[in-house]
């Protein structure tokens, strides 16, 4: 597999022409991370020894819906190994270029998506969110991203990762974009969501990275108040922040080992720093654990949506600050992974959805905000989205 410059964000394979459709989604370009099968083409998975020869014969159906809308297919996107990193950077391939901040990593999984976008190379570009990879590329990109409540969408003719955190997810530059998307794929809310009560978790600013990240999140925060009002602090999970970080890591390592798990054990896969560390953890999880922290995840789901109920919207840093420079040593990667991951579980944990906008920047780079609604709330969430992003716009 080869990557196509300048952002290595599309993948070098033969071009894959699709019946021109009117809809609401014509004259808009769509490229797509390759975990999802596109008919005709090879689903690789960023991994040099994955379905390299045999092409899909059927194309993901959530996908099939842009198309069937008037979306226009220009090709597959790069993505982490096997889906299951954070920061854009697949060993056995080019990393792809962050537009906004060159120096910077794009944030994966979803990395090629994300530059595509960024970039400019691409309206739509799909990706997938497990454990934060659309949220964080989104936040690292300057672009808008939904981690969708889980199962709303299908995730069929997509490779898992641990299904039950799984979701499917989508970039835009802008929200009048992300919008006509969102209605083609979700449609409306099943309940008519009012999100007109905000609320925060004091602890989540700890996991900021410093005094700038502290003054840009702030500034966001004033732009979500403009329009909300302030947000009253809301009484904590009875599990702490590292009990839910290590909640969702058994979770999505058993998981991820149990769909991947004889495949890698039938032969060298040489998998990339990190993923194989991954991996590896999870083939130490037992299904008792696996069974205990299911059980705390339930709980956990409870105890947020009480706090949520049918109006409440919770506010926080989509990430810890600014994506992380391009060369930082694999342990600074993993660190921020770590912090980012509080951040990122509770939607992940709760399968309720999430968006973050770009509405600030930190060290000349782009950093989001997020906002978490109640299960199946996307549209409501979007709605609201668009109505902060304007009325950002109009105060500055």
């Amino acid at each position: 597999m080869k990557t196509i410059s300048p952002l290595n964000a599309l993948l070098d394979l033969p071009f894959q022409a699709f019946p021109a459709v009117e809809g609401p989604l014509s004259g808009y370009t769509l490229a797509v991370k390759d975990i999802f099968d596109i008919a005709g083409l090879p689903t690789q998975c960023g991994n040099p020894g994955k379905n390299h020869e045999s092409a899909a014969s059927i194309t993901a159906p959530s996908v099939q819906k842009l198309l069937d809308s008037g979306a226009q297919f220009i090709g597959k996107t790069q993505t982490d190994e096997l889906a299951f990193s954070l920061m854009g950077q697949n060993s056995h391939y080019p990393f792809p270029i962050n537009p906004k901040a060159p120096g910077r990593v794009t944030g994966g999984s979803s990395s090629g998506s994300a530059s595509a976008v960024a970039g400019g190379l691409a309206d739509i570009a799909i990706g997938s969110d497990t454990g934060g990879s659309i949220r964080a590329p989104a936040s690292f990109c300057g672009l808008i991203g939904l981690r969708t409540t889980h199962g709303r969408l299908s995730l069929g003719g997509a490779m898992p990762l641990a299904p039950s955190l799984d979701t499917f997810g989508w970039f835009t530059r802008d929200m009048a974009l992300y919008e006509k998307v969102g209605a083609v794929l979700l449609g409306p809310d099943e309940t008519d969501f009012k999100l007109n009560r905000p609320l925060f978790i004091p602890l989540l600013e700890h996991y900021l990275l410093g005094e700038a990240e502290d003054a840009a999140f702030r500034a966001m925060y004033g732009h979500v108040a403009a329009h909300l009002g302030h947000a009253k602090s809301s009484r904590q999970s009875t599990a702490s922040m590292d009990d839910l970080y290590l909640c969702f890591r058994q979770i999505q390592g058993f998981e991820a080992w149990a769909a991947h798990g004889a495949w890698i054990s039938a032969a060298d896969r040489h998998l990339g720093p990190g993923v194989k560390e991954r991996f590896e953890y999870g083939s130490t999880i037992d299904a008792q654990t696996y069974e205990a922290q299911t059980k705390r995840r339930d709980l956990f789901r409870s105890e947020l949506a009480d706090v949520l109920r049918e109006d409440g919207v919770m506010v926080l840093p989509t990430v810890p600050g600014a994506a992380p420079l391009v060369n930082s040593t694999f342990d600074d990667l993993q660190a921020y992974r770590e912090r980012a991951l509080r951040l990122l579980c509770l939607s992940g944990l709760s399968g309720f959805p999430q968006i973050t906008l770009p509405l600030g920047e930190v060290h000349g780079a782009p950093f989001g905000i997020s906002l978490i609604g109640p299960k199946g709330s996307d549209s409501a969430l979007i709605r609201l989205g668009s109505a902060i992003l304007s009325s950002a716009e109009a105060r500055t």
